[in-house]
């Protein structure tokens, strides 16, 4: 088994010298082959350059994978799957706030048959009004959203097999939501304490905007994990439930004219029913549409619908 450290930066060069000793410091003890690939996202300061000099000084661990702009932490993380060679998979943030030495622990975990160990900041030192408060909403409502529980959807120390995250694309600020994907495909998941660091260089490159995006990417995770198969349900259980409201709505003016003489074509609720009508007719086309695209994705690139953990079969 080989682990694959995959950490994106973006202007942290007064953090990368000792970031790295303490990677090299947790992983000496470990009987495993290892590599760490710092995906340098665009930075603005030295952080090429001091990425380069511990490249240079530690060639059989670093690799350096350097953007031309700053793309974003989930871009970063995405190249850094697509290049590490490793079975197993560990992000970590470049700024010293997670701390390495909890990785030989979360390789433990794996080895008691879990795919996913997620770290948790249970003692987290950051902002409580702009960072803590807001992330326990957050994490509260991914939660109960996605039915994957975790404390700390936001803390980037993650520990993952290899195959439960290889088969998605990542968009927007997605990488938070790797461990909902690796439960779409049966991956069985631990959340775990690790240590956390208050800063000590720079500052934080994250604000409370940053909600917004991660509210809009719950969505549409939401959809994609558990509607991309079978969007039909989404579709068309919305086209019929506005199809029976509106078929409601026109047996109620009927029987109202019947028994009161109240004219149909006058009233606001014939309108009302009218647009129900059109509009679930309209989601009922969609959700056929999106089976033919789901169709035509999964067949046209041979991906499976299915995910096997093992076969048993005799050699």
């Amino acid at each position: 088994m080989k682990l694959s450290i995959v950490i994106p930066v973006y202007n942290e060069e007064e953090s990368l010298d000792l970031l790295h000793e303490a990677v090299n410091n947790a992983m000496s003890g470990l009987k495993m082959d290892w590599e760490v690939l710092y995906v340098d996202d665009g930075s603005r300061d030295r952080s090429v350059n001091k990425l380069k000099e511990i490249q240079e000084a530690d060639q059989d661990h670093v690799v350096v994978i350097e953007f031309r702009r700053n793309f974003g932490q989930t871009t970063a993380i995405s190249a850094g799957i697509d290049h590490a060679s490793g079975d197993i998979i560990t992000f970590l943030d470049a700024d010293l706030q997670n701390d390495p030495s909890d990785i030989p622990m979360m390789l433990e975990k794996l080895d008691e048959g879990y795919d996913v160990v997620s770290g948790w900041r249970k003692f987290r030192e950051d902002n409580a009004l702009t960072r803590n408060f807001p992330s326990h909403i957050a994490n509260w409502l991914i939660s109960n959203v996605t039915g994957v529980h975790l404390h700390d959807y936001g803390c980037t120390l993650k520990v993952y097999r290899r195959e439960v995250i290889t088969g998605f694309k990542l968009y927007g600020e997605m990488h938070r939501f790797i461990p909902v994907y690796a439960n779409s495909v049966g991956a069985k998941i631990i959340e775990v304490p690790v240590k956390h660091h208050a800063r000590k260089y720079g500052k934080s490159k994250y604000g409370l905007e940053r909600t917004v995006k991660v509210m809009l990417d719950l969505i549409a995770v939401k959809f994609l994990t558990e509607a991309s198969k079978k969007p039909i349900y989404l579709f068309g259980g919305l086209g019929a439930i506005l199809f029976g409201l509106s078929i409601i709505g026109f047996l109620f003016l009927v029987v109202r004219k019947m028994l009161v003489q109240v004219e149909i074509l006058t009233s606001p609720i014939f309108i009302i029913a009218t647009l129900a009508a059109m509009i679930g007719s309209q989601a009922i086309l969609m959700g056929l549409i999106a089976e033919l695209l789901v169709r035509t994705y999964h067949e046209s690139q041979q991906k499976p619908t299915y995910t096997i953990r093992r076969i048993f079969k005799k050699s």
